[in-house]
């Protein structure tokens, strides 16, 4: 059981580290609340499945081919760029950030934060390199009976740090006022901006190399 456990806790540890889905995801909580900002999650961990299944059935390494590696970086800026846009072009200092909610569908949501995952290198780089070598060690301590269940306990670990992330973003959104809610929808908007210059420079040298 106590094993069990640890994987849950690698659960969270996979999660925590800051990067475009986390940003972007308090920016949902904060525009439209906990559970925006919920499925969100739900859609990027839905993208973190596939990758864990291709990883399983060993067929990850199509993911690491050049030319593919090159789309996704690329895929990965337009995709990070146009949320960031967007999110930043419906901050208005006249109007709540609260508004925003109604605007955009639970599976808007989903979709969102499905395809910044998906369309995140950085990702497969961190599910080839973790992953792959938390099945090779599970299979051969355990067999590959367990596997099932120790992937299962690191999800439980995502499925909580998601859920507290949603909540932390609903509770900027309920507790702060208007101008510290816009300063981190602008701060989050900036971050989604930052990652998909990244995303585009690496696609672009990846090109030229």
């Amino acid at each position: 059981m106590a094993v069990f456990f640890g994987y849950i806790f690698l659960g969270l540890s996979l999660s925590a580290p800051v990067g475009p889905v986390n940003a972007a995801q308090i920016d949902r909580g904060i525009k439209s609340g906990f559970w925006h900002a919920w499925i969100f999650g739900v859609g990027a961990m839905a993208a973190d499945i596939v990758y864990m299944l291709l990883i399983y059935f060993g067929v990850a390494q199509l993911l690491t081919a050049p030319l593919v590696k090159t789309f996704l970086w690329l895929f990965g800026f337009f995709v990070l760029t146009y949320t960031g846009i967007e999110s930043l072009r419906k901050i208005n200092l006249q109007e709540s950030p609260k508004k925003d909610g109604g605007n955009t569908s639970i599976g808007h949501s989903f979709m969102t934060g499905f395809f910044i995952s998906l369309s995140n290198p950085l990702s497969i780089l961190f599910w080839l390199g973790i992953y792959g070598s938390i099945l090779a060690n599970t299979i051969e301590k355990y067999g590959a009976s367990q596997m099932l269940m120790y992937s299962m306990a690191i999800f439980i670990g995502m499925l909580i740090w998601d859920f507290c992330m949603a909540l932390l973003a609903s509770t900027f959104r309920r507790y702060l006022n208007e101008r510290m809610l816009h300063g981190l929808s602008v701060l989050a908007g900036l971050s989604l901006l930052g990652f998909g210059a990244y995303f585009g420079y690496q696609g672009i040298m990846a090109l030229i190399g």
